[in-house]
Formats: C-alpha cells, structure tokens, sequence
C-alpha cells in the first residue's frame, strides 16, 4: 500500500522522527514503524491527525490506497460470488442426481435428506443475490463483468437496466416450469 510511503515521505520532509511523530499522534514509536512498513493500517483518527501534523489533505496522504482498496474489496466479493456459486451448483447437482437412487433404497424418507440438500443450496442462492444486490448487477452481461473485475461504462448500464423488466418475466416463467418439472418426477416417482 502507499500509504506506509506516504508517512514515511512526510514525515522526513517535516524532519520528524519516528519517536516524535509517535508522541504528536499518541501511538508508540513501534506503531509508526509498523505503519511505514505497511505491516499495519492506521486508524481513521490517526489518518486524520497525521493529515493535520503533515499539512496534508486526507486524500492526498492516502492517494492511491483508495483505488487499491477499491480492487481488494472487488477482488475479494468475485471470490465470495465464484465460491458460492460453485458450492449451489454441486449441492444442486447432488441433489437431482441423488433423489431417486435415495427413493429406490429408502422410500418417502428420501425427501429428508433431499430438502437439506436443496436448502443449503437455496441458502447459498441468497448468499449470491445479496452480492448482486450490493454491487447491483442483475443481467448476464453485468455478472461477466463483475466476475471478471470489471464495471459496465453507463451506456452499457443503462441498456442492460432497460432489460431488466423482461428478464423477470422470463425468470417467472422458467420457474414455473422448473416447478412443474419437478412435481412431475415426483409424482412419477411415487407412482412407482
């Protein structure tokens, strides 16, 4: 991160030393070092009495830390989004393959282990929409994006809002289908 460099440049260019910075900001001579050498971040109070002894605004002591920390926090929600994804498609996956060799071997007491395997998969679905919520992303194009650590510019975001609309009835009427889909097997299954 910049900012260590950052306290380090102006702090020489004030004539401080690491000891008398520690006492202007009331942390401990190791504090200062540990920040210079960006084994820690310091507070949001320190930033602002660092600011003030170095004659500097907030956004130019720590320039380029925002951007970076921009890229970490997406970095960090493409990574929450991939692995919760992967963990809905193979415990949904289990679950289709697994409902009726668990019919055949148990009865109607498949349904039990069936529907732990389809809520934690839900639960995993709700995981995924609360991050497409937090960086409002909806469409495909918007999700590729994402994935990718990238942003759509505004035009592409306006047309992609603009299919938002259909795209919900698309998604109802697949889900109805699902929804007979499986209520179908179900009764061919328990037929047999």
């Amino acid at each position: 991160m910049e900012l260590g460099h950052q306290i380090k440049y102006y702090r020489s260019e004030k004539e401080l030393s690491q000891e008398e910075l520690a006492e202007r900001v009331f942390v401990s001579r190791q504090t200062i070092s540990n920040w210079e050498n960006n084994k820690n971040y310091p507070d949001i109070n320190s930033i602002v009495l660092l600011s003030e002894i170095f004659g500097v605004s907030i956004d130019n002591l720590i320039r380029g830390d925002v951007e970076q920390m921009k890229n970490e926090i997406n970095a960090e929600e493409v990574n929450k989004l991939n692995w919760y994804s992967l963990m809905m498609l193979i415990l949904m996956l289990v679950a289709i393959i697994s409902l009726v060799p668990l019919i055949k071997f148990i009865g109607l007491y498949a349904f039990i282990p069936y529907l732990v395997l389809v809520t934690c998969a839900l639960f995993f679905a709700l995981k995924i929409e609360k991050i497409k919520k937090n960086n409002d992303i909806q469409t495909y194009k918007e999700i590729v994006a994402f994935t990718e650590g990238k942003r759509l510019d505004e035009i592409q975001q306006i047309e992609e809002k603009i299919k938002r609309p259909y795209q919900r009835i698309i998604k109802v009427f697949l889900f109805v289908t699902i929804a007979i889909l499986i209520s179908g097997v179900m009764i061919f299954l328990l037929r047999l």
